[in-house]
């Protein structure tokens, strides 16, 4: 997927590229579209003589969202520790025991069953779909519209749009929509049953086990998101490894960040979910003290910095 690029009518292009040619010799397997020159609009003036430099302020926030990328760096590590933890915690009470987490794990290799038997140009167009509908969703939730041109094939596919941020453009990297859409859809199955139970309970006086009937069947849902997250993890790991331009855009350093940190909160409540109710108080008691050892190592850390300094300004002095 590249970056948007603006066109004469204000609209921006999304685009997704699955070809095993290397565009331009560049190599990407979602190229970032270049604009021509008819394509790109006249900056606007503030002042008569003076134009804004658009580089200047692009550099501004790339270094903010390196910085925030350093921030939320000890958040990654305390939270994938607590995650390990959690993981060999459940391990120990049984988690492979558990029927939802068995079927989740099926999912996982299920789906590496296929992505080894199935050509990957097959399994790219589903892809291609959801990454372009993903892209629409996230245009749509921070306000933008997406227009009627909407294409998706084996060699790729696009949207246009008016408006194109960090977090549409990295939205394919940290939603995995397949899995949404499977959970939305279950939820709505396990609401309409209750609602229907409800009904002929106050309304008919009968008494209804349909949503008996959909809880039976919750092990479906953990065996599709397992294939959805495996064929979402795979295919953005795939994409990165592939130095993606979309990853330039906000700042590889705050992209890759956010990535990470948004994918372990996903994987994190899936095997919370899948895990006995005492996982979840150890797993917030593991946190707690994962942080409170972190800033005690900061508070050292700290203190040695300012003995450190100290100690040479003495020497300095001398």
């Amino acid at each position: 997927m590249g970056g948007g690029t603006i066109r004469s009518n204000g609209t921006k292009r999304v685009r997704s590229e699955t070809t095993d040619q290397k565009p331009q010799q560049t190599g990407e397997l979602f190229p970032e579209l270049e604009s021509s020159a008819k394509e790109r609009t006249e900056p606007p003036q503030d002042h008569p003589g003076e134009t804004p430099d658009p580089l200047k302020n692009s550099r501004l926030k790339q270094l903010l969202k390196f910085f925030i990328g350093i921030v939320l760096t000890p958040s990654c590590l305390i939270l994938t520790a607590s995650f390990l933890q959690a993981f060999s915690s459940s391990v120990q009470k049984g988690l492979l025991a558990n029927q939802s987490f068995g079927c989740f794990a099926a999912g996982l290799l299920l789906f590496i069953i296929l992505f080894t038997v199935v050509p990957r140009k097959i399994l790219m167009l589903p892809y291609v779909f959801g990454h372009e509908v993903t892209h629409a969703i996230w245009v749509k939730i921070f306000g933008g519209k997406v227009a009627d041109q909407f294409h998706v094939s084996l060699d790729g596919g696009h949207v246009l749009t008016d408006r194109v941020n960090t977090w549409i453009i990295l939205s394919p990297y940290f939603f995995p929509i397949y899995s949404v859409l499977a959970a939305t859809l279950y939820g709505v199955l396990v609401l309409s049953s209750r609602l229907i139970d409800w009904m002929n309970h106050q309304w008919m006086h009968q008494e209804s086990n349909l949503s008996a009937g959909i809880d039976s069947i919750r092990w479906v849902l953990f065996l599709l998101l397992g294939m959805t997250i495996a064929f979402h993890l795979v295919f953005t790991f795939l994409l990165i490894t592939k130095g993606q331009p979309d990853l330039h855009y906000g700042g590889t350093f705050f992209s890759l960040t956010v990535i990470y940190l948004i994918n372990l909160l996903i994987i994190t409540a899936l095997l919370l979910s899948t895990s006995k109710p005492d996982v979840w108080s150890s797993y917030w008691e593991n946190l707690a003290k994962n942080s409170k050892e972190f800033m005690g190592l900061c508070g050292r850390a700290v203190a040695w910095l300012v003995v450190w300094i100290e100690d040479l300004r003495t020497g300095l002095g001398k």
